[in-house]
This record gives C-alpha cells, sequence and structure tokens, in this order.
C-alpha cells in the first residue's frame, strides 16, 4: 500500500490565472496518494494556517511575500515555486513564457494591420518587467519605442492607485502615433487603460487597439469595450509544477531553474477589432477572408472579389500585413476552429462540417500544423475552467 503523502497547495484562489494553476495541479492530483491542503485567500494575503500543526510533505506555491518565503524555507520541505517573484532561490519554478507572450501579443496587433505599437506595464511584477524587455528586443531599443512605454509607478506595494496616473497617461496616449496597438503586460492593466480610453473619450479601437494578458473572461468581458487577451496555459502550469514536485518526492535532485510554459493564443474581442490597411483592395480581401471564414476557400476566391493578379495581389499584401493572402486563409481558418473549439461543445466533425472541410481528420493535421496542438489538446487545455470529473 502506498502512504498518503500530503501537499500544501499555497496558491490564492482571487484571480482566473490562479484558479487555473489550482485546477492543473488537482487534476495531476487525482492520479496521486495526495491529500492537497488549500485555503482561501488573495493573491498578497499571508496564509499561515499551514505553517501551525500541518505536517506537510511538499508545497506547491506562490511566493510572493519575504514573509512567505521564511515561512516556506522553514517548513524544509520539497517545494515548487509557481511565482515570477523569485524570493526563495535554489527550488524549481515554473511561469509563463513571456517571450511568447511577447510575441504573440505584437503579432496579433499586427494581424489587425497596425504598425505602430506601445507598452503598458506595472513594473511591481517581474513578469511586467520581462515582457517590457521582450518588447523592446523584438521591436529594438530606439527612443521612439523607448517613449512608446508608460509603467506605473515603481512602489514597495502591490495596489497602486491607477486613477491618480489618469493625466499622465492621457498625455502619453496622445503622444502616441495613431492609430497604435497597445500590450497590456496583463488584464487588470489593460482594463484601467480602457477605463482611461472611456474617460477621454479616445477611440478604441479605431486609434488606440489594446490586448492584455491572462483572459480572465469575467474581466475581459466587463470591460468597454471588451477586451482582447493573450491565453496563457496556467492548467499545464498547474499540471508541470504536481509533475515537478512528485519527481521530488520521489528523491529526485532537482535544480532551481525555470520552467516556461508557452501561451495557448489570444482571444480576439473588441478592443482590437480593427483593420488598419490603407491599401483598399488588400482589405476588400481580408474582409472576404474574414467573412467566409467558415468556408473551404482559396486564393482563386479571394482574387473574384478583387480587380488584382495573383501576383499584384500577393506583393500588395505582404507589403500592407506581411503575409500572403493563402497565409491569411489558414491564420483566419486556424481563428475560426480555434472560436469553436473555446465557446461550443461541438464535435471534431461537426466543426469540420462547419468550415468546409471533408474530413475530421485533416483539421486534425491542419490545427497541430498551426498551433502544435491537436484540437482535443486545445481545447482540454484551454476550456480547463472547471475541475473534471472523478
Amino acid at each position: 500500500m502506498i502512504d498518503e503523502l500530503n501537499v500544501a497547495v499555497i496558491v490564492e484562489t482571487s484571480n482566473s490565472y490562479a484558479r487555473d494553476i489550482l485546477r492543473g495541479i488537482h487534476d495531476y492530483a487525482r492520479t496521486r496518494p495526495w491529500t492537497l491542503y488549500l485555503t482561501e485567500h488573495g493573491r498578497h494575503e499571508i496564509d499561515e494556517s499551514f505553517a501551525g500543526d500541518w505536517k506537510f510533505d511538499g508545497i506547491i506555491a506562490r511566493i510572493e511575500t519575504d514573509r512567505m518565503a521564511r515561512i516556506v524555507t522553514a517548513m524544509d520541505v520539497p517545494t515548487v515555486d509557481v511565482s515570477a517573484a523569485r524570493l526563495v532561490q535554489g527550488i524549481p519554478w515554473v511561469e509563463t513564457d513571456d517571450e511568447a507572450i511577447t510575441h504573440l501579443a505584437l503579432e496579433h496587433l499586427r494581424d489587425c494591420g497596425l504598425q505602430n505599437f506601445a507598452f503598458f506595464g506595472d513594473p511591481f511584477y517581474n513578469w511586467s518587467s520581462w515582457r517590457q524587455h521582450a518588447f523592446e528586443r523584438i521591436l529594438g531599443s530606439s527612443d521612439r519605442v523607448r517613449s512608446a512605454i508608460f509603467n506605473l509607478p515603481a512602489r514597495q506595494e502591490p495596489r497602486v492607485r491607477w486613477w491618480t496616473q489618469r493625466e499622465a497617461i492621457r498625455a502619453w496616449l496622445d503622444g502616441l502615433p495613431k492609430p497604435v496597438g497597445i500590450f497590456a503586460c496583463y488584464d487588470g492593466c489593460g482594463q484601467q487603460l480602457l477605463e482611461i480610453c472611456r474617460y477621454y473619450e479616445i477611440a478604441v479601437p479605431n486609434d488606440v487597439a489594446i490586448v492584455g494578458v491572462d483572459n480572465d473572461e469575467l474581466l475581459c468581458e466587463i470591460t468597454t469595450p471588451s477586451m482582447s487577451s493573450v491565453i496563457p496555459n496556467a492548467f499545464r502550469t498547474g499540471v508541470h509544477a504536481a509533475e515537478i514536485l512528485d519527481r521530488m518526492l520521489r528523491g529526485e535532485k532537482l535544480s532551481g531553474r525555470k520552467h516556461s510554459i508557452r501561451p495557448l493564443g489570444v482571444r480576439k474581442r473588441v478592443s482590437t477589432d480593427v483593420l488598419a490597411v490603407d491599401d483598399r483592395h488588400v482589405a476588400e480581401a481580408v474582409a472576404f477572408i474574414r467573412s467566409n471564414a467558415h468556408s473551404n476557400i482559396g486564393v482563386k476566391d479571394v482574387l473574384g472579389s478583387i480587380p488584382l493578379s495573383r501576383r499584384v495581389l500577393e506583393a500588395r499584401f505582404r507589403k500592407a500585413l506581411n503575409r500572403t493572402p493563402h497565409q491569411e486563409i489558414l491564420r483566419v481558418r486556424t481563428n475560426a476552429v480555434r472560436e469553436l473549439l473555446l465557446e461550443t461543445d461541438m464535435s471534431l466533425s461537426e466543426i469540420s462540417e462547419a468550415i468546409g472541410i471533408e474530413h475530421p481528420e485533416y483539421l486534425s493535421v491542419f490545427f497541430k500544423k498551426e498551433t502544435g496542438l491537436t484540437p482535443r489538446e486545445y481545447r482540454d487545455q484551454v476550456r480547463a475552467r472547471s475541475f473534471p470529473k472523478a
């Protein structure tokens, strides 16, 4: 008989990213002789209940405060960190791939035809600084790029009275070339930015398009307008952290390196529902492709909607969007499949029929080639919003 192991899960329950980590941990723990200990608390609250007379064999924690770091260290049991704060050195930690998140956000804004980009960050969090650095690496560190970066004030406490910065943020927004796509470091900052745009009657998405990170569905849908967001794979973060702890509980010695988890995609909403393309024929071609996303169209069908030869259309497409009409068709069809997987319970056969693909097997091959995941894997990971049934 395998001895039962007690695992403390010190992860807040107050936001969607953390709750998806919890779901991933729970999903893995169901296959192990683990008893999980979890109490409800907020991100920067100190949950000391686990440090009383409880005896734990291992810990998975979001170590966000110095006091929490001291408590966890003093317990001297195998520990995996799922925070970017890095307050305890030498233990494995699992976090989002901030470089990949930044690439996805900028790629999404480029897909909208935008050529001007900005970053709105909060330096209290390491991941915001890492995303800013990735933003600068991708776009270059010119004066123009630096002037397109706005950070909330540096501080010692997590909370920030962001509304006191609204005049400074407005001045920054006014100085940006329009139209501009803004990558907000996470959904909370994206919501703040949308509120400021609404307060000062700045047009979103026509003048300012905004994409956040975390895809917190309630937060993203409750904003005006609704906010596009990068979808992190927080469920996989939880599973991977549990896998690492399992190895440590079995006696394996692991280094304190970072394990990066790549994001799943971008959930497009109204805040980036814009196509900023000056070339009228390219804009018409893109509109045709998007309106026929659920049909099995090809480049010949696109050419039938505009008075251009294939060679001329491809040249103008590359100039305007840095991709070909064929690549745009693949991109739009991939996003159509993503939306059906995310928002419906349709089977692969039903999705295939809905987008004009004759065989579900081809849908799986096509989708995995474009995303790196099978449709089933994508749906399982993105829609991990409830605990699996036993």
